[in-house]
């Protein structure tokens, strides 16, 4: 018997073949365990990481161990406007938020793995509040040199309210900056793709080649100008 349809967004295969069925709502089982201790808790993660155009954003948020925020979810299971009120929504309910980008100009100078590592410790940096401890998506930990507590959680956003929370504010700053930045490169659309690599998005590198926002160290991106640069 199939699984009924509400459930089948909840299903994911593992790189094993393996069905893992996740939890519906983001819980706090992993910031609780810490939270007894009397640990601040930061949830960290990420967006950008696949994209061909612009930076590698992540966020850290400390959520309040006396309330819940009802509604977190893993950002991708969120549509655009129901992540820009959440995102609002954190602004005022979190005990802090911090942003931290690693430029596309950055991911070519040290490579992907350094700038994730940058831009990470940017955003514990921008927290307005000390984390004991950071709760990080995914099985690499990019905060192995910050003196903290990092406790790796795969499918993170899907399993902690913390982490689905920093994956709703990265993912919404993100996109509002390739947003804003579009008018000065139509040719890309980066409004609607966010600099991944989108139908039009490639077709427009194709026939312009690469403008200065793009990841020009990127294989596809070499293939199709190197270093030249489209100013619109």
């Amino acid at each position: 018997m199939g699984l009924p349809a509400t459930n089948r967004k909840n299903i994911v295969v593992t790189s094993t073949g393996r069905r893992i069925r996740l939890p519906d709502v983001p819980g706090i089982t992993h910031e609780r365990r810490w939270w007894d201790w009397g640990a601040c808790v930061a949830g960290v993660d990420e967006v950008g990481r696949g994209a061909w155009a612009g930076p590698v954003t992540f966020a850290a948020v400390v959520l309040p161990s006396d309330r819940r925020m009802y509604k977190l979810r893993d950002s991708k299971m969120l549509d655009p406007t129901r992540r820009e009120e959440l995102a609002a929504r954190l602004q005022r309910f979190a005990l802090g938020i911090g942003l931290g980008h690693a430029s596309n100009a950055e991911i070519d100078a040290l490579g992907m793995s350094d700038a994730m590592r940058l831009a990470a410790n940017r955003a514990l940096d921008a927290l307005p509040v000390a984390p004991d401890v950071c709760l990080v998506d995914g099985n690499w930990n990019m905060l192995s040199d910050s003196g903290l507590r990092v406790e790796t959680i795969v499918h993170g956003d899907a399993r902690s309210a913390s982490v689905a929370a920093a994956s709703i504010v990265a993912k919404v700053t993100r996109d509002q900056m390739m947003t804003t930045v579009c008018p000065d490169y139509p040719r890309y659309a980066f409004s609607s793709n966010k600099g991944y690599p989108s139908p039009p998005h490639v077709a427009a590198l194709d026939r312009f080649g690469p403008c200065v926002l793009h990841r020009h160290s990127w294989a596809p991106i070499r293939a199709r100008g190197g270093r030249r640069q489209v100013a619109h």
